[in-house]
């Protein structure tokens, strides 16, 4: 296979096209020239859109979007030492044709033995509205992002042949290194943002510290594909200009799990607390309802207590992430704005509480 071209200035002309000549999307002709830009506000994964130019006109697609290892060495190492990469390039290759969910079409899917250099290239979904959540959100996005949470659970809820790839299994020993390294991570996580965060939600931190044992490693009797961070800015919305609602980008944390944990992911770190409290309860609705018009019923009282539990993965992410990967002015606001939001739901419902049963 060679060497990967794990940064965009890497892909060659000669390389572009054998790979969009294999999936298809180039039948006659040559890729002659590449432009390339970055896109998108990554911090695991860099991202780049590539202006093509042919030996022909219109032999194939305009623009391709690509996906390849962080520049920052801390992401890069972070992403690897969790086996990031390898886990949204499989999950492309193993995973994403068995559900329903919206994401890109893949045109290659390549990764060095390392776990390290890869590429993803992928179908351009632009035109498009790239979600933001410290904007949050309109209502109509919120029940997109439910419908699309639904179309990945569904068909992956308790199914042997989804739940059971290797790609999705726990690493083994992962979820005690996790907790041997959160303890550190909330006092960075104290000391960079003690005068940020409200003292009622930093609280809520540090009692999730304190309950780690019961949170890493809690197991669920209901399994399902979860996507791991499903917020607004892993979203496009309007997507091809408007031809279709929605997509879901930047599988690198696809794992097993509750469902669940996505949606109080969502509604917690994803959507505003503003928006989340007013319309929390339909949103529930929805989602019972898509799962349920899909073959697995549910109802609100049936996932509550998950859902509320849920909530802490938006907590710990903020916390965690913050530590381990590059510190940005966006990520700040970003991760402020997790654990705003996936704190105040588990202040309102008990989240620590019901965690700790």
């Amino acid at each position: 296979m060679g060497a990967i071209p794990s940064h965009p200035a890497a892909i060659q002309p000669d390389w572009l096209s054998d790979r969009l000549r294999a999936s298809g999307a180039l039948s006659n002709g040559q890729v002659t020239a590449i432009r390339w830009e970055p896109i998108g506000t990554g911090q695991v994964g860099d991202s780049a859109r590539f202006h093509l130019t042919y030996d022909r006109e219109g032999a194939g697609p305009a623009t391709v979007a690509g996906k390849f290892p962080a520049e920052d060495q801390n992401s890069r190492g972070t992403a690897a030492a969790f086996g990031l990469y390898a886990k949204e390039v499989g999950f492309y290759r193993e995973i994403a044709p068995h559900l329903d969910v919206r994401v890109p079409e893949v045109l290659a899917a390549e990764i060095a033995d390392d776990g390290v250099d890869f590429v993803l290239i992928f179908e351009d979904l632009g035109p498009a509205r790239g979600g933001n959540q410290l904007a949050s959100c309109s209502l109509a996005d919120a029940r997109a992002g439910i419908r699309q949470a639904a179309a990945l659970h569904a068909p992956s809820w308790n199914n042997p042949a989804l739940i059971g790839l290797d790609l999705v299994q726990p690493r083994e020993g992962q979820s005690e290194q996790v907790k041997a390294l959160y303890g550190n991570a909330q006092a960075i996580f104290r000391e960079r943002y003690a005068d940020s965060l409200e003292p009622e939600f930093m609280a809520i931190c540090e009692e999730l510290n304190e309950a780690k044992d019961h949170w890493f490693g809690r197991e669920s009797e209901t399994k399902s594909i979860v996507h791991g961070d499903f917020r607004l800015d892993n979203m496009l919305f309007d997507i091809k200009g408007g031809a279709e609602p929605i997509a879901v980008l930047d599988w690198q944390t696809v794992a097993l799990g509750n469902g669940l944990t996505d949606i109080g992911y969502f509604l917690g770190t994803g959507i505003g607390d503003d928006l989340r409290r007013a319309h929390e309860g339909e949103l529930l609705d929805l989602y019972c309802a898509e799962m349920s018009r899909r073959g697995v019923p549910l109802t609100r009282d049936a996932i509550w207590d998950d859902y509320v539990i849920g909530a802490l993965h938006g907590v710990s992410t903020a916390v965690f992430s913050a530590a381990y990967v590059e510190r940005t002015e966006r990520g700040d606001a970003n991760f402020l704005s997790m654990a705003r939001g996936g704190c105040a739901l588990a202040l309102q419902h008990g989240s620590i509480a019901k965690l700790r049963g």
